[in-house]
């Protein structure tokens, strides 16, 4: 049997075989990566469910197409050789994201160099995919904004979309300083959508997830020879990001010896890959991102001063959760309407106890740990309602009524809380119906049900 496997391969060909195969998979994106990891097979499925076409895929680092919410670099074939049912999300091309489920095989030679490998990403929200279907809009009230991705009506939060606008103009450096889970990768895609780089790759790479030897290499690149295990040239971060954006996460734990090469590509344009003697010119933006205060860290001498001013030529500080405290009911609005549309549950109203605790919590977390709290409540619960018993453990002890008009609506009949609330938003059914924690939907329902 398997001579007559072969044998049919043969003659229809393994190119067309494979493509035949891809085909039989329309509702899942199956593409190809050489050793470099950029695709070389992009398949009609890959193009429905992550919204690039063919054309914009091919040739391109696997990371500026597929552009993953949930790793920083790397395929994981190349490291592990295979992977099965890992979830991931995914950003697509109009920049709404999607659950999936990825599937992969890595190939190597007899040396044990990866030489490529293929990769099956399955939709785990559909109705965010089916050809056709456009995500619902999103109710901010009208002193909020979204800007690709970040919502904010805050003060602080709206200036820093202004820098961004403006600085996406230029080519200058940006140095983006907040705590963990405050949105830093957002702002830097924020940057790179932007500018007149938006066409080409974005690339990212987190420095404190990697050992400073291994650093350098996937910065700058490496030739042949250079170290035990390289046994051909790899291109750097830097030279895969030509053209476009590289995002330096976490950029306060580079070694200094890394700190000043980085110093020089950022001056002069070059880079020198790990055990090279000539240069090659790139033409990259980097946006850097830190948790740190980088002044301090130069005062401790474990940063460069002069590294420091060339990263924040233009600086942009995220303030923190709890000090945008009027942002947590229009994150809250966000996530659910996301998770509505994943599926299987639809969420439709949140309880009050629920809403005081969601409101009065300090978020140490910031904004990722505010999405944590409704995927959980999503995980665990049923019903059109989220209640205070579906949230993580820890919100049970934040139900204490803040000092806002949420305090006391647990109490009113559902009749006096809708009327309060048309009342306190100058009859606006939208904000009123955010202000209770119901969809413009259900709010219209039970307001004609009371004769309102």
């Amino acid at each position: 049997m398997e001579d007559a496997l072969e044998g049919l391969l043969q003659t229809v060909g393994f190119e067309e075989a494979f493509r035949s195969l891809a085909e039989l998979l329309p509702d899942a994106a199956v593409f190809a990566v050489d050793a470099e990891r950029n695709i070389i097979f992009w398949s009609s499925g890959a193009e429905r469910v992550l919204g690039f076409s063919r054309e914009e895929a091919l040739g391109r680092l696997c990371l500026s197409s597929i552009r993953c919410r949930t790793c920083m670099i790397g395929c994981g074939i190349a490291k592990y050789g295979a992977v099965s049912g890992f979830p991931l999300e995914l950003y697509r091309a109009d920049e709404r994201w999607v659950p999936t489920k990825k599937f992969a095989k890595g190939f190597f030679d007899d040396a044990g160099d990866f030489l490529g490998g293929i990769e099956v990403l399955i939709p785990t929200g559909p109705a965010q995919l089916e050809e056709g279907v456009v995500a619902e809009t999103v109710l901010l009230p009208p002193d909020a904004e979204e800007f690709h991705r970040i919502v904010s009506r805050d003060a602080a939060m709206r200036r820093a979309f202004q820098t961004i606008r403006n600085v996406a103009e230029t080519d200058a450096t940006v140095l983006v300083r907040g705590e963990s889970g405050s949105g830093k990768e957002l702002v830097a895609r924020a940057v790179h959508l932007e500018s007149h780089r938006a066409a080409g790759p974005f690339v990212a790479v987190n420095c404190a997830a990697l050992t400073p030897g291994l650093l350098e290499s996937e910065l700058f690149g490496h030739v042949r020879g250079a170290f035990t295990g390289a046994v051909k040239d790899r291109k750097g971060l830097f030279r895969q990001a030509d053209g476009g954006t590289l995002f330096l996460d976490e950029v306060a734990e580079l070694p200094l010896e890394t700190q000043s090469k980085l110093l020089r590509v950022l001056e002069e344009r070059v880079v020198t890959p790990v055990g090279a003697s000539e240069e090659v010119a790139v033409d990259v933006r980097v946006v850097a991102a830190t948790h740190r205060a980088l002044k301090r860290e130069v005062a401790a001498g474990r940063f460069r001063e002069d590294l420091m001013y060339r990263l924040r030529v233009v600086p942009i500080l995220l303030p923190p959760l709890r000090d945008r405290r009027g942002d947590v009911e229009v994150l809250l609005r966000f996530f659910l309407r996301q998770f509505n549309q994943a599926g299987p549950r639809h969420v439709e109203t949140i309880a009050p106890d629920a809403m005081r605790a969601l409101l009065n919590h300090t978020w140490p977390g910031n904004i990722r740990e505010l999405r944590n709290a409704v995927e959980f409540a999503f995980a665990v619960g049923r019903g059109e309602e989220l209640r205070l018993e579906e949230l993580p453990p820890e919100f049970a002890e934040d139900g204490e009524p803040p000092e806002s008009l949420h305090a006391d609506v647990g109490s009113q009949s559902e009749r006096e809380k809708i009327r309060e609330a048309l009342q306190l938003e100058g009859g606006k059914v939208n904000a009123a119906a955010n202000r209770l924690g119901m969809s413009r939907a259900t709010f219209w329902r039970k307001r004609k049900q009371h004769g309102l």
